[in-house]
């Protein structure tokens, strides 16, 4: 069984490696060479690069998937409003957070072709670096001594970026961190501030989640009056399985037993929230102390509990039974195909230029 083990988590990294070799670079000479129509038809060229980004996506979120690290959805159906400005609000317990937000992402298609990440400045140096870049996800560099300027970079990349580029969901991880990182600080600074001292989640800032809505939902703002100001904030709560979160190298690996990981979404109008500072922390506090008690049943009982859903969301449906997220393997395996083909065409080509 040991030898099983090592082995299908051997062939899995190596799979997942040759998967980064060939389709990220291909991804690359792909918007290289689609520049022209950038600049001649650039709505065009955007949803050809939304359609590609969506299909690496889609292969990272192959990784757990195969791994039957399932993914199961409760709450708001979220694939009803995939085609509204939305901003989608999870928790962040780990570095698996971000393939699992992918994994729910691709099922919803236009969402994620039109999806815009805020994350850690770190990933910009990952394998997924190029892809984000391209795509005009922004990196945010976390610290005291950053915050002011980062979120004046924040409005500019939304005007030159989210804006003309018609984007419609905007992911961020309100905490700022992970979990374990942040729970010390976190629970000091509630307890100095007479907050709730929470423990499966930390207190969230509202920094990036204010600049978005000032930024496009004001009067002046490039999205006020038209179709690109924010409509919905999703609150979206991640619960790995026995409390214990999986990691990357656990979704490369593919080590540990099958797992469940249940998303609730909770899907909320901007129209019913006010945006100063002390409304809006309020409301993104109260959230989280829902998360924190949502969590706590969760991981003491073995069963989600029952949640009051925003009513007045009624033009989204309700998932009432947890839904598997399913990627089918036919897709999957049609992916792949497209960048190895065309990563061969591509590296044929160039090796017969140069030699």
């Amino acid at each position: 069984m040991l030898v099983y083990t090592i082995t299908w988590s051997v062939l899995r990294a190596i799979l997942v490696l040759v998967n980064n070799l060939y389709a990220i670079p291909s991804y690359g000479v792909w918007m290289l060479l689609l520049q022209p129509l950038r600049c001649l038809k650039p709505a065009l060229y955007w949803q050809i690069e939304g359609l590609l980004y969506r299909w690496l996506l889609t292969m990272v979120a192959w990784w757990g998937y195969t791994a039957r690290y399932n993914v199961l959805e409760l709450g708001h159906d979220i694939s009803y409003i995939s085609k509204d400005e939305s901003i989608i609000l999870p928790n962040h317990q780990s570095t698996s957070d971000v393939l699992l937000v992918m994994t729910m992402t691709v099922t919803k298609h236009k969402a994620t072709e039109d999806l815009l990440w805020i994350m850690d400045y770190i990933f910009k140096f990952t394998n997924f670096g190029l892809p984000s870049i391209s795509h005009g996800d922004f990196f945010i560099q976390q610290g005291k001594a950053y915050r002011s300027q980062e979120l004046v970079r924040l409005q500019d990349h939304l005007r030159k970026n989210y804006v003309p580029r018609d984007r419609k969901w905007i992911v961020l991880f309100p905490e700022g961190g992970f979990l374990r990182k942040r729970r010390l600080d976190s629970q000091k600074f509630a307890k100095k501030n007479n907050l709730p001292v929470l423990e499966h989640v930390t207190l969230p800032r509202i920094g990036a989640i204010q600049t978005v809505l000032t930024t496009l939902n004001t009067k002046n703002g490039p999205g006020s009056g038209s179709s690109k100001a924010i409509k919905w904030l999703v609150d979206v709560t991640i619960a790995y399985e026995g409390g214990k979160p999986l990691d990357l190298l656990t979704l490369i690996f593919g080590q540990q037993p099958p797992t469940q990981t249940i998303i609730l979404y909770r899907v909320y109008s901007v129209q019913e929230i006010k945006t100063d500072s002390e409304s809006l922390t309020s409301w993104l506090y109260t959230r989280y102390v829902e998360k924190e008690q949502i969590l706590q049943t969760f991981y003491s009982t073995g069963k989600f509990p029952s949640v009051e859903l925003n009513q007045r969301s009624n033009d989204v449906p309700i998932i009432k039974e947890p839904r598997p997220v399913v990627l089918k393997s036919a897709w999957l395996i049609a992916i792949n195909l497209f960048y190895v083909i065309s990563f061969i065409i591509q590296y044929s080509v160039l090796y017969n230029l140069v030699f």
